[in-house]
């Protein structure tokens, strides 16, 4: 995907400006990791989880008419989550300590957003037109298809043929009602 150095260089920047970060992590919106900087935390269950997260908060906006998501904030006892849309294809999701201005965290945290959205969404376009002006593989002439094997039975049919019963059928029964 893109490349790895230029995310992880802007979330050491902005873990540089936002002292108060205990992480920082970008990712698809698939759930892949693109880039971490998360000391003490696995990275793939963040993402994992941001994307769960990220589906629900995009059918929140939507069902209530508030429009494309463009973040969600999760406060816990020990500290924030946030998480910023990242152009059209990522995500990035900050882990912040308790005592963080979140002013200050929405700021940057968009700022760095709109950033690694444009690496990502470049490198995403990229990657369309390189497919796009790739020539076809080519493909091999069709095989006939063989004709289906003709199958006999095994056992011949057997024919049954019908007899003229007897006058005295002891099973029938007839009633009449007049």
């Amino acid at each position: 995907m893109v490349s790895e150095p230029e995310i992880l260089d802007e979330l050491r920047r902005l873990r540089a400006r936002v002292p108060q970060l205990t992480g920082a992590l970008t990712a698809g919106v698939d759930g892949l990791v693109l880039a971490h900087d998360t000391p003490g935390v696995e990275p793939e269950v963040v993402a994992a989880l941001t994307a769960a997260a990220l589906g629900v908060a995009v059918r929140m906006a939507d069902t209530t008419g508030q429009g494309d998501f463009r973040e969600l904030l999760v406060r816990g006892v020990y500290g924030y989550v946030a998480t910023y849309a990242a152009g059209e294809n990522a995500v990035l999701t900050l882990l912040a300590q308790d005592r963080v201005n979140v002013g200050r965290l929405h700021l940057e945290g968009r700022r760095a957003g709109a950033r690694i959205g444009e690496l990502v969404d470049a490198w995403e376009a990229k990657a369309q037109e390189a497919k796009a002006a790739a020539p076809a593989p080519a493909t091999a002439p069709a095989k006939t298809p063989a004709k289906a094997p003709v199958r006999t039975p095994a056992k011949p049919p057997i024919v049954r043929t019908r007899s003229a019963r007897g006058s005295a059928t002891t099973n029938a029964r007839t009633t009449t009602e007049s």
